[in-house]
């Protein structure tokens, strides 16, 4: 999220893995139920959620390109880590 753009200050950095951490919470508690890849519905309100909780708190550097950007690649790596209901590729490195 901070690579290779934008550039950030120290407060900046702090304030994008504060919103990537509530993001992932909130998947995990709401949104990444079983099967949740195989659901139209369900991959639609992953995808608006992530918007929803970067367009509230990401800084003013993220300018639309670059969101843009930004959630297309996270909704990727969520779509292909996270697997619903609680498992994912991170689950097998505990």
């Amino acid at each position: 999220m901070t690579r290779p753009v934008p550039e950030l200050a120290e407060k900046e950095r702090a304030q994008v893995k504060k919103v990537c951490k509530e993001l992932l919470e909130t998947l995990k508690a709401e949104k990444l139920v079983l099967d949740w890849r195989k659901k139209d519905r369900a991959r639609s309100d992953v995808r608006r959620t992530l918007e929803i909780v970067f367009d509230r708190g990401l800084p003013e550097s993220y300018d639309e390109g670059i969101y843009n950007e930004k959630c297309e690649l996270a909704f990727h790596h969520i779509f292909t880590s996270y697997y619903g209901a609680g498992e994912s590729v991170y689950s097998a490195m505990r």
